[in-house]
């Protein structure tokens, strides 16, 4: 059978850009569909912008402490559309590179909202905006085009409970868009998304408080870390509240009361400002996987727990022809993991290279203030499989010794006393995020702590406690 494309790609994030350009590279007749603008979650409201958010976060603190090494600095003013201008600009610069490297592969931009209707069918919708100079006006339109293979890379999106007035809050997506910044914000939620957004509100001189349903923020990650991350952001400002559940939230005179559970408490006593009333409610309780109107269940497409698109080791869903990798899988919801995984269909499919994700080790960070660095096994985790040893030290960095800050860095490792090898390392403190991408190698070639205390030290750095710490605890 004769197909109008050998690779169609519904969704032009991390992961679908990277299977679109590959397979294109490796001789595949190539398009991929967006709805929005090429780049996906990451480039355009996720990742990138955020980050600048948080470099720009982090320059209060910064003219503080630059008093202690003999900078004065008059009151500092902050502006909030030259921050955004900017990053607008800048994510502007990323998504014509993106689209243009998709170009330059080959690959044919259709700027549609595409579904799909079988094996090998796609149902493109009527024409948007194109962006893209290989997008003639009469690829634009309505129509139905044919694959031999379909790639789904919708990404995930913001999850918002069923609540009364959840209507008045804005997700991670509105909050990179404000108009102006409120005077304060209650942002619910303790995840990731979360915490970075209570550091970035805190440092751009919003009142913040962070509800959180659980006993402590960053569920997950390792039990010392989390507490180590919340009371260093409670000791700058941040107010953590947990055991938190919202009832409601009421929108009076411009302002939004939300409203806890009878049953919510702080620190096992009941609170004694609720509802609280703010300028602005963000809600960041998670991502779902983005397949509404995709049109897979009809198509016969397997869907998991929260709609996820279930796929094989090879990214593959029960429809041989269909594959899907990145957020819309819930697999691991991480950029690299995304592009990992379209890398390896392209290999897979089209250069006859079968590739496997391996999901056991994966390095993140965690853009908090301080940030989170983290590979590997929690304590927990661990304990449940291994005999395990534990170093762990607190330290005041040598920067706050003049600084006049009380942030104190945490590093933790977490050996297999068995075999010695290094089950997980986890950090808290500045530049955490470089420093574990650096030892995710060594953790990832299965290092041991004798090969750790073997590395040299340089000094003086935060780094090199890593391999000089030698007490157990």
């Amino acid at each position: 059978m004769t197909y109008d494309y050998d690779l169609f790609v519904i969704g032009a994030g991390s992961g679908g850009v990277r299977a679109a350009r590959m397979a294109a590279r490796f001789g595949a007749k190539t398009a991929i569909a967006e709805s929005y603008r090429v780049g996906g979650t990451c480039v355009i409201r996720g990742c990138v912008p955020k980050k600048l958010f948080v470099y720009a976060s982090h320059y209060a603190a910064d003219f503080q402490e630059a008093a202690g090494f003999g900078w004065h600095i008059p009151p500092p003013h902050f502006d909030w559309h030259t921050l955004r201008a900017n990053k607008d600009k800048e994510i502007d610069r990323l998504n014509k590179a993106y689209t243009a490297n998709l170009e330059a592969a080959g690959v044919e931009i259709i700027p549609a909202r595409a579904s799909v209707l079988d094996a090998h069918s796609v149902q493109l919708d009527a024409p948007l905006e194109s962006t893209s100079k290989s997008t003639s006006p009469n690829k634009n339109k309505a129509r139905q085009i044919t694959a031999k293979y379909i790639l789904i890379a919708t990404g995930a999106r913001p999850f918002m409970p069923e609540l009364a007035g959840i209507e008045h809050v804005i997700s991670s997506n509105e909050a990179f868009a404000l108009e102006s910044l409120p005077r304060d914000i209650v942002i619910v939620g303790g995840g990731y998304i979360a915490v970075e957004f209570a550091c970035i509100f805190h440092g751009l001189g919003v009142k913040t408080t962070l509800a959180y349903r659980g006993k402590e923020i960053l569920r997950g990650f390792d039990e010392d870390i989390s507490r180590h991350t919340r009371e260093e952001m409670e000791k700058k400002g941040v107010r953590v509240l947990r055991n938190q559940q919202v009832q409601a939230i009421e929108k009076k005179a411009g302002r939004f009361r939300v409203q806890f559970d009878n049953d919510s408490s702080f620190d096992g006593k009941p609170l004694d400002d609720s509802p609280l009333e703010v300028g602005l409610v963000m809600y960041a309780t998670g991502r779902v996987p983005n397949i509404e109107g995709l049109g897979l269940e009809a198509a016969g497409v397997a869907l998991g727990e929260q709609g996820a698109v279930c796929v094989d080791a090879f990214s593959k869903t029960n429809i041989d022809s269909i594959y899907a990798v990145g957020d819309v899988t819930n697999r691991a919801q991480l950029t690299p993991i995304a592009i990992c995984e379209g890398a390896a269909f392209a290999q897979t499919v089209f250069n006859n290279r079968p590739q496997k994700i391996d999901y056991r080790l994966i390095p993140t960070a965690v853009f908090s203030q301080p940030p989170i660095g983290t590979i590997g096994l929690t304590e927990a985790a661990a304990r449940a499989s291994y005999e395990v040893d534990i170093y762990r030290s607190i330290f005041r960095p040598l920067k706050h010794t003049l600084s006049g800050s009380a942030e104190k860095t945490m590093m933790k490792l977490i050996v297999d006393r068995k075999t010695d090898r290094v089950l997980g390392l986890h950090i808290v403190g500045a530049d955490a995020g470089e420093m574990i991408q650096a030892f995710a190698v060594a953790i990832t070639m299965g290092a041991t702590k004798a090969q750790f205390d073997a590395s040299l030290a340089v000094h003086p750095t935060a780094a090199e406690e890593l391999v000089t710490m030698y007490e157990k605890v």
